[in-house]
């Protein structure tokens, strides 16, 4: 009865989520003495491992010439650098440098933000790599031009987007990851010999040159990406419908879903049997329809609001009411379903959902974040992750898995689900089993294979030593999807287990790779312990052993020590994949 009412009461201040602006992100490089002694973390305020990353100094560069200084300085100094952008969304450390602790630097590309050339000739536009997407969406619709494709939230910076391989949902063209379309890039390596009296270099790698391979999907350890030119095309519109189905049998049609809508994506629901289908499409720019896409949980919201669904959520978890959580979470669902899941018919306004289809522009449809946009109100609304406040806090599992056995991976958590009805009620808070499609990429870090993207977001909790409601379930899918289905990662979300077997999975794609980086960067400046273990290089290791370590995804348990044996969770094997190894409520 009590997750009832808190259902009802998240329901009834639903309206206020369309009716604020919100609080911008906080800085992600704090500093105790003007751009020195600084502490770096990420859009969350947690790293996979919530370990604190301190560097000496950060360095914020307006011009591709200061950008060169900061990376000669750096050089001189042999100083382990990262890039870091100005929101940090990416989950695992890659914006943490390497070496000892606090003796780093960082080069921040949030002044490195502008939009540089345009040929409307042959509809490529040039821009510096920290604009952000929704700058760059909006510099190329006022030169009457529209990205192909991009990812759904828009705080990400282009040169963050394309080092981790970022994308939004399609098979058709070249695909839906955003370096398919890069045709130019400028990057400033390091120099071990002084180039017009610095200790580095811009590199200039057109589209035919074989180290674009590399540069566009790099994890940031070449070096600073500069500039990059796009290949874009006439602004065009996009329809939008979803639609809401059964899940019976829906894992066949995966495969013929994706190759007949253009943009389409999935949603599935698994604890409730639902599949939210977005049926999108391009149709012609003379297209009547002013839509936009003002997702619902990238919209700023009541932080007061935020804070009690986060607050409910832990007293679930600790009476262990995951029924409770199932009541919540589907009355969101619905909530969200009903209000057309973000989509307004109308620019501006409130309450603009009227019903489908949703037409509009591509720079008004592709992507959201309007949380971003708001004024400073004090944390009164706020971006709902925003580590200023006791928000929403989470692990994300976002593997890749071929079409050819994407129906056998459903078919194998429908048996998981159906043993355990209430487990994964839990992601249904944050989409479900989100699903995108991605073609396969000649980029070196890219995707081996066309593929079903599913992003999978639960609950994490405050205290590292605290095991989840069934967390065993959500360890054998993700140890499921990694080594029984041969998954590959999205290189800027995971937990550390995510990354294991890389090296095995890309082969020699790895090996050119790694040649690229040798060549840049010889002496491993923009490496860190981090990229090395992810990429198999230097001996370093992706998981880290010790009591509880399993918890966070940080390894595979293989003893009962690995996870919460005080608590009552113990190391089994899976139920439905045997070789999983997962920490199990006993």
């Amino acid at each position: 009865m009590a997750a009832t009412h808190i259902a009802l009461f998240f329901s009834g201040v639903a309206v206020l989520l369309l009716l604020v602006q919100g609080s911008p992100p906080g800085p992600v490089v704090q500093c105790r003495s003007g751009n020195t002694n600084c502490t770096v973390t990420n859009g969350y305020g947690a790293f996979p491992d919530r370990s604190t990353c301190r560097v000496a100094a950060v360095a914020y560069p307006s011009t591709e010439q200061e950008l060169l200084l900061a990376v000669s300085d750096a050089t001189v100094k042999q100083q382990h650098v990262k890039a870091v952008t100005v929101y940090s969304h990416s989950i695992p450390k890659l914006s943490c440098p390497g070496g000892p602790s606090g003796q780093g630097m960082v080069i921040s590309t949030q002044r490195l933000n502008r939009s540089v050339s345009v040929d409307i000739a042959t509809s490529q536009m040039t821009f510096e790599a920290g604009i952000t997407l929704r700058a760059l969406l909006d510099a190329a619709a006022a030169r009457g031009l529209a990205l192909p494709h991009s990812p759904y939230w828009q705080g990400m910076t282009l040169g963050g987007l394309l080092s981790t391989g970022s994308h939004g949902s399609s098979v058709f063209g070249k695909g839906s990851a955003v370096h398919e379309y890069v045709v130019g890039m400028r990057l400033v390596v390091p120099s071990p010999v002084p180039v017009n009296g610095y200790y580095a270099k811009i590199v200039n790698l057109g589209e035919d040159d074989p180290d674009l391979l590399a540069a566009k999907v790099s994890l940031g350890v070449l070096g600073v990406i500069s500039k990059v030119t796009l290949q874009l095309e006439p602004m065009f519109k996009r329809s939008i419908t979803n639609r809401v189905v059964s899940d019976v049998g829906f894992e066949q049609n995966i495969s013929s879903y994706a190759v007949n809508t253009y943009y389409g994506d999935i949603s599935w629901y698994p604890s409730q049997g639902r599949v939210v289908y977005r049926d999108d499409i391009k149709v012609p720019i003379t297209t009547e329809g002013k839509g936009v896409n003002d997702y619902l949980g990238f919209r700023a919201q009541p932080t007061f609001v935020i804070a009690s669904l986060r607050a409910s959520e832990e007293l679930l978890e600790a009476t262990g009411n995951a029924k409770g959580k199932c009541v919540l979470f589907r009355l969101q669902v619905d909530t969200s379903i009903a209000t057309g899941m973000g989509f307004k018919n109308n620019d501006g306004g409130l309450l603009e959902f009227t019903g489908y289809p949703v037409i509009g522009n591509q720079s008004d449809m592709q992507s959201a974040g309007s949380c971003l946009r708001g004024a400073e109100d004090n944390l009164v609304t706020a971006c709902g992750w925003d580590p200023r406040f006791a928000g929403l806090f989470y692990h994300q599992t976002t593997i890749s898995i071929p079409f050819t056995t994407i129906a056998d991976f459903i078919a194998d958590v429908k048996k998981l689900r159906d043993a355990h009805p209430d487990a994964l009620c839990s992601t249904e808070l944050y989409l479900g089993f989100f699903m995108r499609f991605v073609r396969n990429s000649t980029a070196y870090l890219g995707k081996t294979d066309d593929v079903v993207d599913i992003d999978i977001t639960y609950y994490r909790s405050k205290d590292p030593k605290r095991p989840r409601l069934y967390e065993d379930v959500l360890e054998e899918i993700e140890q499921m999807a990694l080594f029984k289905y041969n998954g590959l990662p999205h290189w800027g979300k995971n937990r550390n287990v995510g990354f294991l077997n890389i090296k095995n999975k890309l082969g020699a794609k790895l090996d050119k790779f790694v040649s690229a980086m040798q060549k840049y960067d010889s002496n491993g400046l923009f490496s860190s312990d981090w990229t090395d273990a992810v990429l198999g290089l230097r001996g370093k290791e992706v998981v880290v052993q010790g009591n509880g370590c399993a918890l966070e995804g940080l390894c595979i348990c293989s003893t009962d020590d690995h996870c919460a044996p005080k608590q009552g969770y113990y190391c089994r094997s899976g139920q439905v994949y045997e070789e999983a190894r997962v920490c199990r409520k006993i």
